[in-house]
């Protein structure tokens, strides 16, 4: 695809103009439903160059916006300093933009969370592995919130305890417990009987 940079054009073969009933080459781009954001530049949509006008022609970036929002948005420095979405981190372990003086120091702090939350999955991965465990053990030892290490007697001691802890008998009869109670009894079930557990 080569991108004509004076006209917009981007010439590609066998794409068409996405407007209803148009035959013509799909050249221009426009705005597509989904926006850009940290995973990439988002969604486009393709039309000729006369529907590509139509369509700029009814396009409002500022659509659903108050007076004030479209104030900050205009601001040459608008977002920075405010805490987006993904620079929220989850808990305390992930960056904040208010957290940074340069933009490009809080994208490279985020890059470097999301590859050590891979790093610590690819370990638990691993660890599975050579333990001898399968996808649905993995799962239930999450729901019973056991490592991979544990054995019987502490399967045992975490089923009891979980069962205490959400049966209706023991919680005066308070029943919005009971699906994470079955959860936690269709997972030790499936334990018990797993090999390592026999």
């Amino acid at each position: 695809m080569r991108h004509d940079r004076f006209h917009g054009r981007f010439e590609s073969t066998g794409r068409g103009c996405e407007a209803p009933g148009c035959d013509e080459a799909g050249e221009f781009r426009a705005p597509g439903s989904r926006g850009p954001s940290f995973d990439g530049p988002g969604d486009w949509r393709w039309f000729c160059l006369d529907h590509v006008r139509a369509f700029n022609a009814g396009y409002d970036f500022f659509e659903g916006m108050s007076a004030e929002e479209i104030l900050d948005a205009q601001s040459p420095v608008h977002g920075w300093r405010n805490t987006a979405r993904v620079y929220s981190g989850m808990g305390n372990d992930g960056p904040r933009w208010a957290d940074f003086e340069d933009p490009l120091d809080a994208i490279s702090a985020r890059a470097r969370n999301i590859r050590g939350e891979r790093e610590r999955q690819w370990q638990q991965d691993a660890e599975a592995r050579q333990r001898g465990l399968g996808s649905e053990d993995r799962r239930a030892l999450d729901e019973l919130g056991l490592g991979y290490d544990a054995d019987r007697k502490a399967l045992r001691q975490r089923y009891s305890a979980l069962v205490r802890r959400y049966h209706p008998d023991r919680n005066g009869g308070d029943r919005t417990h009971e699906h994470r109670l079955q959860r936690v009894v269709d997972a030790y079930q499936h334990l018990r009987k797993a090999q390592r557990f026999a």
